[in-house]
């Protein structure tokens, strides 16, 4: 080797890389569980909003309108799973991966509005509740129960899988709740005639939502803002860099999230000048390959790192790590 390439190893990918990654699985086993989901909340969420026209029960509309940011996220996941079969190209070098995590964030983003107008309607609601007939909402509240059960067993398979098969559990685990809260106030309504029973459940309803959505915002805007994964402890990581033999020291160490599952990390190593001489530096490499794909408790699928004699970094650029 010559000129910069004398003094440096760059862009070779760690055990974990592969070209052309079905992101998805082979079987397709998330998109078949998430448009089974698709197909059960779609037809309940019909049945709920011939429900909420008939007993004008607020906690009933409330699951309803969950239901329907249900449908649609559960609309966006299905998009986001095909999207994720794409092969990366060189305008998108990492393929679409990123896609289920912009379709999380904005189903827990529709989450929180329907919370927010659950509250405002309740509020309006206190002086003037509606008569709800009990017995009629507490056949819809079953029905809705029966079939979120069912979408959790379809969906609870594989929710640890994937950051779109995670959202859309969390959302039919809140609607499944929901139900729970309906038929408490519809059996309260109906034995004792106590119509605040319907605002309770609905404020029950929206208290559920929140912190969810909270949470899944937290993961997926970590994501966006590529921060280190929260399993990773980069001077741990630092630590184990310097102690592979020839390593003088690291810099510019950075450490990302993908996707579900599948991180990357990158480095310049700085390394004796003599291993650039006598031909020990790609064996350096693979030391910090091996490194970087034993010592982690996180799937890393790119470990990039950039090898330079001493000195190298004076003249980069002030952004080191």
């Amino acid at each position: 080797m010559s000129g910069v390439h004398e003094h440096r190893e760059v862009l070779r990918h760690g055990p974990g890389h592969k070209h052309g990654v079905d992101w998805l699985g082979a079987d397709g086993s998330s998109t078949i569980r998430i448009a089974v989901a698709f197909g059960i909340t779609a037809a309940l969420l019909v049945a709920q909003v011939v429900g909420s026209i008939l007993t004008g029960s607020l906690a009933l509309l409330v699951d309803t309108v969950h239901m329907l940011t249900d449908v649609a996220g559960l609309g966006v996941a299905l998009v986001a799973q095909a999207l994720l079969r794409r092969p990366p190209s060189t305008q998108r070098t990492w393929g679409l991966v990123r896609v289920e995590v912009l379709a999380a964030a904005a189903q827990a983003a529709a989450l929180l509005i329907v919370a927010l107008v659950v509250v405002i309607e309740g509020l309006r609601r206190l002086g003037d509740p509606t008569d709800v007939p009990g017995p009629l909402l507490l056949v819809f509240g079953v029905v809705g129960l029966v079939g979120n059960l069912v979408s959790l067993a379809v969906l609870g398979g594989g929710r640890g899988s994937s950051l779109n098969l995670r959202a859309a559990f969390l959302e039919v685990l809140n609607d499944a709740i929901g139900s729970v809260a309906v038929i408490a106030a519809a059996v309260a309504i109906w034995l004792w005639g106590f119509q605040q029973a319907d605002l309770i459940a609905s404020a029950l309803v929206a208290a559920l939502i929140v912190p969810r959505s909270v949470v899944l915002l937290r993961d997926t805007g970590r994501i966006l803002l590529e921060s280190t994964p929260s399993e990773l402890d980069l001077d741990d990581v630092r630590a184990h860099l310097e102690r592979t033999p020839h390593v003088i020291g690291v810099h510019d160490l950075h450490a990302s999230t993908l996707g579900t599952g599948r991180h990357q990390l990158t480095a310049h190593v700085v390394v004796d000048a003599a291993c650039f001489r006598d031909g020990r530096a790609p064996r350096v490499l693979d030391a910090l390959q091996a490194c970087a794909a034993e010592h982690f408790p996180v799937a890393l699928e790119h470990a990039t790192f950039q090898l330079e004699p001493p000195g190298h970094a004076d003249h980069e650029h002030d952004t080191h790590a």
